[in-house]
């Protein structure tokens, strides 16, 4: 069975027709990217997925359970977690402290230290962790947040546009941290822009256009299709 599973997914704004019976499976354990033009819908299909958004019909299906009904928090306990594009970290407070607030009540006392610190080093900011989460640069803002989203240990993990505003080293080390911590378990959904990170990351993609699924496959097998380079240049239809 899928991990995550939607099926039939529709979502109406007044006659604006946004999300068009999307019909999407994810496996446990692959990284798949999500990707389509500007309007194509990705960002209302990731807040169904979190429940952002309730449906207009359809259903959402998360570890053999529909969740259909359920509010953010209650998928998050169920094991998702999410990174959105702008970071929600906490500015006026350490990078420590940050992790601290994320963590508190994941892990107990005497090993939340040392969980915050192998989480600093893997996301390359033990030299920072006592400055200003403010002050740090984009890209450790994003590092950050990905580190609060993965302190909840989750099955799945949403990354919405991970690398937007990443320098191209930034956006490689992004990479590698999903392609660990998927290796270490963890399925992840991602909408990105950046086709050098759907390269360097994805098992799959899926291409949405005008709301609906209209290419699945491997990145080389994307990357081929003459249609959706007509897509991204504007001349394709519905």
């Amino acid at each position: 069975m899928p991990l995550l599973e939607t099926r039939g997914l529709n979502k109406h704004f007044g006659g604006l027709h946004v999300t068009a019976d999307v019909n999407l499976a994810l496996d446990e354990g692959e990284i798949h990217c999500l990707i389509g033009p500007n309007g194509a819908g990705k960002s209302t299909l990731f807040r169904l997925i979190l429940g952002e958004y309730s449906p207009s019909s359809g259903h959402i299906v998360f570890a053999d359970e529909d969740i259909t009904a359920l509010k953010p928090f209650q998928r998050i306990r169920r094991g998702m977690s999410v990174k959105f594009q702008v970071p929600g970290i906490f500015k006026a407070l350490s990078v420590r402290q940050n992790l601290e607030i994320a963590m508190q009540h994941s892990y107990p006392p005497a090993t939340l230290g040392r969980e915050i610190d192998e989480l600093l080093q893997f996301l390359k900011l033990t030299a920072e962790a006592g400055q200003l989460a403010g002050n740090l640069s984009h890209g450790q803002k994003q590092w950050l947040e990905i580190g609060m989203a993965i302190s909840l240990k989750p099955r799945l993990l949403l990354l919405d546009e991970p690398t937007a505003g990443m320098s191209p080293e930034e956006t490689h080390a992004t990479g590698d941290m999903v392609k660990s911590l998927n290796a270490q378990g963890v399925t992840v959904l991602a909408v990105e822009h950046d086709m050098n990170f759907v390269r360097q990351v994805a098992q799959r993609v899926t291409v949405l256009h005008l709301g609906r699924v209209f290419a699945q496959g491997t990145i080389d097998e994307i990357v081929a299709d003459e249609r959706i380079a007509a897509i991204y240049l504007g001349q394709a239809h519905a």
